[in-house]
């Protein structure tokens, strides 16, 4: 189940854990992007073997991935592009508020059970 999470402080415990709440982030973001949009996702810890394996280079190819993720969810925009040119230039953390953005979004629109 996607979890709504206050971007802000996301990026706040990121800096303040030298990046390990990002992967942590990141790991989470995989599996809740995956399961909004349907599609087959890969295990978190094979992601952060595989990015630590390529030397980044399979981060880079993920936010492609995700972002495509997004653009499903969202209904159209095609900003996996972004993710991927904000990735290239070492700015990962913008596609990840864009897509925690997303994330927020569609958990607001989903009908609450009571």
């Amino acid at each position: 189940m996607a979890t709504e999470r206050n971007i802000v402080l996301c990026v706040i415990f990121t800096i303040l854990t030298g990046g390990i709440y990002g992967i942590y982030w990141m790991v989470r973001m995989n599996a809740e992007l995956s399961e909004l949009a349907n599609q087959e996702r890969t295990n978190g810890a094979i992601l952060i073997l595989l990015i630590m394996v390529t030397c980044g280079i399979y981060g880079i190819y993920w936010y492609y991935k995700m972002g495509q993720n997004v653009n499903r969810i969202s209904g159209g925009d095609n900003n996996h592009v972004v993710y991927l040119l904000f990735a290239i230039f070492e700015l990962s953390i913008v596609p990840m508020c864009l897509m925690q953005n997303e994330i927020n979004k569609a958990v607001a629109a989903q009908p609450t059970l009571v």
